[in-house]
């Protein structure tokens, strides 16, 4: 396959599959098996950054120095997106408290996750738009490094996808349309992947430094969306569980970074 289809197929499963995916599992799934998949996210998203995608952007550069203020201005300004509403990751464990009878209840939790589903759909497009660019420039670095990528993202949509979908639902959406205009935000995706692979072809010099917001997109999702999530839960068996699904996260793509390596 050309680096072309394979953004596009990337983008295809990290965007609308695991917007179907998530849509499917919210639908079916007990609330408290999504802090397990958020553990698992977070493995990762961190064994990507750490262990595939800053390697791979420092290699790269000219000079290391530049590629880590790359990474540092990438945290500081996904920050300021999150502060801007734009850049939103909520999760159920986040939007979703359950009474000791099990009903669910609205809870918020520092973002006003009570505002309406359009600005949310907002958000997850310019999101998964985002991340559509970070993944083609994965795959026009080396395709073993784009397939790695697409793995950590796709780990983190499944969450987050989840989430949107049960607030959209909240806000009166029926499941139908919250379903298509889930797959609807997800398409972005797709879109922005075609698109800079159009424009890095003509541009090789960002692909670089997009490798470097890219390792900084993992680290903030991981460390300031998902980590706070998983502190809630203290006692030491909900502990475990975590550091083990964080650890199978970071050796999942330990296992697909060696067999793309072989292949």
């Amino acid at each position: 396959m050309n680096t072309l289809s394979w953004i596009i197929l990337a983008t295809l499963a990290g965007g609308v599959l695991s917007a179907l995916a998530a849509s499917l599992f919210a639908i079916k799934a007990k609330a408290s098996q999504i802090p397990m998949l958020v553990s698992y996210a977070v493995g990762a998203l961190l064994g990507a950054a750490f262990i595939e995608v800053l390697p791979h952007a420092i290699y790269q550069s000219d000079s290391i120095e530049a590629t880590a203020a790359t990474v540092l201005g990438g945290i500081l300004g996904f920050f300021v997106l999150e502060k801007l509403v734009l850049w939103r990751h909520c999760h159920v464990e986040e939007c979703e408290a359950h009474d000791p009878h099990g009903t669910p209840v609205r809870h918020h939790h520092g973002h006003d996750h009570g505002r309406s589903g359009l600005m949310i759909l907002i958000g997850d497009t310019f999101h998964n738009f985002v991340d559509g660019v970070l993944i083609a420039a994965a795959f026009m670095a080396d395709i073993e490094l784009g397939i790695v990528t697409a793995v950590a993202i796709i780990a983190h949509e499944v969450p987050q996808e989840v989430g949107d979908f049960l607030i959209l639902l909240h806000s009166g959406y029926s499941k139908r349309k919250a379903l298509l205009l889930n797959m609807l935000a997800s398409a972005a995706m797709v879109v922005g992947g075609v698109l800079a692979y159009f424009t890095l072809q003509s541009a090789q010099a960002l692909v670089t430094p997009l490798l470097a917001l890219a390792a900084a997109s993992m680290l903030y999702v991981a460390v300031a969306d998902l980590i706070p999530g998983l502190h809630r839960r203290t006692e030491l068996s909900a502990t475990l569980q975590q550091v083990l699904l964080i650890g199978l996260g970071i050796a999942t793509i330990w296992l697909v970074g060696s067999w793309a390596h072989s292949h």
